[in-house]
């Protein structure tokens, strides 16, 4: 069996190559079925907004050995504040109680119920309320942030890699992860709190970083590509996903295990909270920016650049010249053998990591 440092060779060098490029058709289907699904789970189930948002009050009983909703329910029960109410366990010694705005009398004979169904004192029992103005600022914060990271994202990378091409194909795979994302919290019925919106801006983030390390390749191995007529724009754009795969498959399980263990400690062990949102929110979101970045966001690159006439025309030579090529070999199996071996791209110099040798060198101190 293979091992990844082999295979990573492999698809360094061009000996194997995964065709994200040429069968970019087929994840652009996979990833419209994706967001497809999260739109009409968003329709149709919708998300379930935290108390940040939609406004409302609520109680926290603390110092519990044995943390029951049972006595909760009972007292919103006997108060005819069961509509729009949810009681949740925390950890292993709380109980928080969510329910609609109350007033401050109402609060207080909630919270003294509460103590007495618990057999805790009163100061055991947190009370709060988020009116509407705060949730409404809270909500409008959240969506600016959003807007204003894609707007900077865009600014950066156009910036850097100095086409807007780029910097589109970047923000639709960043849409995607999104999209999937609230899909899935609206799926796992989760509450939408302030730590989801800092997960999303996390794992956004991350997915950024995995695209800019591709693009850069992609800008390496394409560069002066007219030049020559081995390789087309996309089979030397395709070598560079190929050359950051393994790269990245061991980033996004390095990122994703820890993760993981934190979804788990936290619905499991410690009941929902913010340790559970956030952790939600970044166990999807590292998985859908690690896939886009190496599915999405350079054959859709691809895509946009094929319009060129540069790239067209030089596809065109290349195609010639190996049908010259084949031409040349004539009836001879091992010349047809041998073309047919050749990778449809390579590095210039297999096995040289140019990375290395392109940083600056120290100079020596002079005597």
């Amino acid at each position: 069996m293979m091992s990844l440092a082999s295979l990573g060779n492999d698809l360094y060098s061009g000996r194997t190559s995964i065709p994200f490029v040429g069968r970019r058709r087929t994840w652009y289907s996979v990833a419209a079925l994706i967001v497809l699904g999260s739109a009409v789970l968003l329709a149709t189930v919708g998300l379930t907004p935290g108390i940040d948002f939609r406004g409302g009050s609520e109680l926290t009983v603390t110092g519990l050995s044995n943390p029951q909703v049972g006595p909760a329910d009972t007292v919103m029960s006997d108060n005819g504040l069961t509509t729009g109410t949810s009681v949740t366990t925390m950890g292993s010694s709380s109980v928080r109680v969510q329910t609609a705005e109350l007033s401050k009398n109402q609060l207080d004979e909630v919270s003294a119920d509460l103590a007495s169904a618990y057999g805790v004192e009163p100061a055991d029992v947190a009370a709060t309320t988020i009116g509407p103005t705060w949730s409404s600022d809270v909500t409008t914060r959240a969506v600016r942030g959003l807007l204003l990271f894609f707007g900077l994202v865009a600014l950066l990378i156009w910036a850097y890699f100095r086409t807007w091409k780029m910097a589109l194909a970047a923000l639709v795979a960043l849409a995607h992860d999104v999209v999937v994302t609230v899909g899935v919290y609206a799926l796992s019925r989760f509450e939408v709190t302030p730590a989801t919106i800092i997960g999303v801006l996390t794992i956004l983030g991350y997915s950024l970083y995995d695209t800019v390390v591709v693009f850069d390749k992609v800008r390496e191995n394409t560069e002066g590509f007219e030049s020559q007529s081995r390789s087309t724009y996309a089979e030397l754009a395709n070598l560079a996903v190929n050359q950051s795969f393994v790269r990245s498959l061991n980033t996004s399980v390095v990122g994703v295990l820890p993760v993981a263990s934190l979804l788990v400690v936290g619905t499991l062990l410690l009941g929902a909270g913010t340790l559970s949102d956030i952790a939600l929110t970044l166990f999807i979101g590292m998985i859908a920016g690690t896939l886009s970045s190496l599915f999405l966001a350079t054959p859709l690159l691809v895509d946009l650049r094929s319009r060129e006439k540069a790239v067209r025309s030089q596809a065109e030579r290349v195609a010639a010249a190996r049908q010259r090529r084949a031409e040349e070999a004539g009836d001879d199996p091992e010349a047809l053998a041998a073309l047919a071996a050749l990778p449809a791209a390579s590095p210039l110099r297999p096995g040289h990591h140019r990375g290395v040798s392109a940083q600056p060198k120290k100079r020596r101190r002079k005597s």
